[in-house]
């Protein structure tokens, strides 16, 4: 779906606060109530628009530890190393990527101690041939984009 400057618009408000009403992004946009809804709901059910999530905030991340994971596995093993991953509560995003490595994982966990069993419990699925790590310093950016 092509989006107009309108949809856009109203995406970036919603990006700011997903809690907004619609009356709210109604008069950030300039229209009626009826034309924010109206296009509120085709993004909904066209898929642009999949869902309301809530964005963690840097004092939950505090206690934690936060992660990339590069995982390079064997050929023809991604169906059932995915269907693993997915079990593990500790990764919040799963990627299929290019380049030298074939999935990229972001997780956060509570402690280093935590971070080197999950790293041990990654490398030991059957089918990955090797893992490497890069913890997270600061965010200096998040758009809240969903996945």
């Amino acid at each position: 779906m092509i989006l107009t400057d309108s949809d856009t618009a109203l995406i970036n408000h919603l990006k700011v606060n997903a809690r907004a009403s619609v009356s709210e992004l109604a008069r950030k946009l300039g229209v009626s109530r009826t034309t924010a809804q109206d296009r509120l709901t085709r993004l909904e059910d066209r898929g642009v628009i999949s869902g309301y999530t809530v964005r963690l905030g840097a004092g939950h991340r505090e206690a934690g530890v936060s992660a990339y994971v590069m995982i390079v596995f064997e050929p023809r093993q991604a169906a059932s190393i995915v269907k693993t991953l997915k079990t593990f509560s500790a990764i919040e995003t799963l990627q299929s990527v290019s380049g030298k490595i074939d999935l990229m994982a972001q997780v956060t966990v509570e402690t280093p101690e935590a971070l080197d069993i999950l790293l041990d419990k990654i490398g030991a699925i059957d089918g990955v041939v090797s893992t490497e790590s890069a913890l997270v310093l600061s965010k200096k950016l998040d758009r809240g984009l969903a996945a």
